[in-house]
């Protein structure tokens, strides 16, 4: 985050930011995934600069988390990196809420690995072999003879959601598997760990680990986009209702191409 953008207010939040300037006549709250996490600072950041008047609170928590602000409205947009489920829809519901879901970009979930691990592409039943406990070695999918280390997302995490049903096909993850509460998390202990493997939001790759090709195809902007990656998945931000007022329009800024040349900035897929 630059330093120079704001000159009054940036207060450290939990897993986001707040974003602050004295006498602000309008606010937004948001809350939830830490993968939509990039994405939401970065637009408020933007917005923020063309509005003097608005005041916008970002943090993260999960997607669950943000979902649930949204129906106990203890938030204005809710960050979700998966679908909301039907029993959230129905206690949304119950509470006289709507819901309703704004797309404001896509994301693949990459499968990464230390650098050092000579292991470079696996199939999706190799992985879901990994991660319900069938395949406990590297030599069994042609790396050396390590113990895997398996790192997962927490299950409050929409991307623990989606990778569960995209690649695990719903089978539990294996119990002895490290459970982490971000993208970030994950990353790192993936980075520090010879014999791991993770999964992260797309945005989050960096060269401190290696991004395993997936039946054939890598985790790519144009692989998500064209449909062949074969974890991919749109991210999500919930409102109460069709957004209106100062939350429509900043909605409206991040599918505007400004707000979307903001997302593929910050490594995620743009999808206007």
């Amino acid at each position: 985050m630059k330093k120079t953008f704001l000159t009054c207010l940036t207060v450290v939040v939990g897993m986001g930011l707040v974003f602050g300037i004295a006498g602000a006549a309008k606010t937004i709250t948001i809350k939830g995934s830490t993968t939509v996490l990039p994405i939401a600072q970065s637009c408020a950041e933007a917005f923020m600069n063309q509005h003097a008047d608005i005041d916008i609170s970002v943090a993260g928590g999960g997607s669950g988390v943000g979902i649930a602000s949204i129906i106990d409205g203890t938030a204005d947009i809710g960050d979700a990196s998966r679908a909301i489920k039907d029993k959230e829809k129905a206690k949304a519901k119950e509470n006289g809420i709507d819901a309703y879901e704004n797309v404001v970009a896509a994301d693949g979930i990459a499968v990464i690995v230390n650098p050092k691990n000579a292991v470079s592409e696996l199939t999706m039943d190799q992985i879901k072999g990994i991660y319900t406990g069938k395949i406990n070695n590297w030599k069994e999918v042609g790396g050396r003879n390590k113990r895997i280390v398996v790192v997962s997302r927490d299950s409050s995490s929409g991307t623990f959601e989606a990778f569960n049903e995209m690649a695990l096909e719903k089978e539990k993850v294996r119990p002895d598997a490290l459970m982490n509460a971000s993208n970030n998390a994950v990353a790192q202990t993936v980075a520090s760990t010879p014999d791991a493997i993770g999964y992260i939001g797309i945005g989050y790759m960096s060269d401190a680990t290696k991004d395993i090709v997936v039946n054939g195809i890598k985790c790519t902007k144009d692989n998500v986009v064209n449909g062949t990656y074969p974890i991919a998945r749109n991210l999500y931000m919930y409102t109460k209702g069709a957004p209106a007022g100062v939350v429509k329009e900043f909605i409206d800024f991040i599918l505007s191409p400004e707000g979307q040349k903001l997302v593929d900035k910050t490594g995620f897929v743009a999808i206007k």
